[in-house]
């Protein structure tokens, strides 16, 4: 599994012009790319990577000071555009394998007591953020 992180100072997402995730203040905004041979234990140790990872002011994590999260599937983060000018996604698992592992790390951050916001899988979402720094990190386990 793979995450892009963002510290950011609120974010939503959009889905037709209705609002589907929305977090107010400092939190992250995560998105989420899940690869062929992902499992139940990646996206708990995902959540549990976002929930104590140290980026918020003050070195802080979400788990010090009840951040909020929004996390948003993500299949382009499995792209390969190093040939050619299309990007190939191979590295992507298919949607039945994705969704529930993305909603597995949602369960397991709200089952560590974030509060959790989220897109819509596979909807055409347009992402609003104020991003705090900046600030974005690559995590992958």
């Amino acid at each position: 599994m793979r995450a892009v992180v963002q510290r950011v100072d609120g974010a939503s997402v959009t889905v037709e012009g209705r609002t589907v995730g929305r977090i107010v203040g400092e939190g992250l905004c995560v998105l989420v790319g899940v690869t062929h041979d992902d499992t139940k234990e990646k996206a708990a140790q995902l959540a549990r990577k976002l929930w104590s990872v140290r980026i918020l002011q003050g070195e802080k994590s979400c788990s010090d000071v009840g951040a909020p999260l929004l996390v948003i599937s993500q299949f382009t983060l499995y792209g390969d555009a190093r040939k050619g000018r299309r990007p190939t996604w191979n590295g992507a698992a298919p949607g039945e394998v994705a969704e529930p592992l993305v909603g597995e790390v949602v369960d397991r951050l709200r089952e560590l007591g974030a509060e959790v916001a989220t897109g819509e899988f596979g909807a055409d979402m347009k992402v609003s953020l104020t991003n705090d720094g900046p600030f974005t990190v690559l995590v992958e386990v």
